[in-house]
């Protein structure tokens, strides 16, 4: 089990979304965060039940979350990066007092505001260990993925094994290499219908 972000492998972001979004069979829902997040997550494949956020920074885990809580049967995926967290850390005791066991929270740290010019987020400067955060909100099941490796493995993991689950991950700076669509109400629509469509149907 890692236990400190410290001397972590540092991985691609874009990478590990491909890897995530391959191993999604069974209609589970990914909530993407603004920016890099979710331009990764289209990159990764267009999905109906992939919901894309669209300068709503910080609202990937609470929006999560409140899916979460309606879709039990469902397992939910938030992508979130180090900076739009710290604008709502509070969901973490949130989401530790509602203990939704379908809840997957994976948190991309690279250290900075990547779209807004790579300044770096006063987490970067403090070393604030998300991971820690996590666990002493409440959130037992959480843990740094040392590499890709174990990154598959805690993904495994929560897919198939009650929550919340938090994966914390150190990643590169690298941009994301697509733009997702400015279309918000097509992605309402489409999410909304994907999440009407029992999990194993068609």
């Amino acid at each position: 089990m890692t236990e400190s972000r410290d001397n972590l492998h540092v991985m691609n972001r874009a990478a590990l979304t491909k890897r995530l979004a391959d191993r999604l069979t069974q209609r589970e829902a990914v909530i993407g965060g603004i920016g890099n997040s979710n331009w990764d997550l289209w990159g990764a494949g267009q999905r109906p039940e992939n919901f894309y956020m669209l300068g709503s920074m910080g609202l990937a885990a609470p929006i999560a979350l409140g899916v979460a809580i309606a879709q039990p049967a469902r397992r939910v995926f938030a992508l979130e990066g180090d900076g739009s967290l710290l604008m709502q850390l509070g969901c973490l005791s949130t989401i530790a007092a509602q203990a939704p066991k379908n809840l997957v929270l994976v948190i991309w740290d690279n250290g900075i505001y990547q779209i807004t010019g790579g300044q770096d987020t006063p987490a970067a400067a403090a070393r604030t260990d998300f991971v820690a955060i996590a666990r002493a909100s409440g959130i037992a099941s959480s843990q740094w993925a040392a590499d890709e490796a174990e990154f598959d493995a805690l993904v495994q993991r929560a897919l198939t094994t009650d929550g919340p689950h938090v994966i914390g991950v150190r990643t590169d700076q690298e941009p994301g290499r697509n733009q997702t669509d400015r279309d918000p109400i097509r992605f309402r629509e489409s999410f909304m219908r994907a999440m009407a469509n029992k999990v194993g149907t068609g």
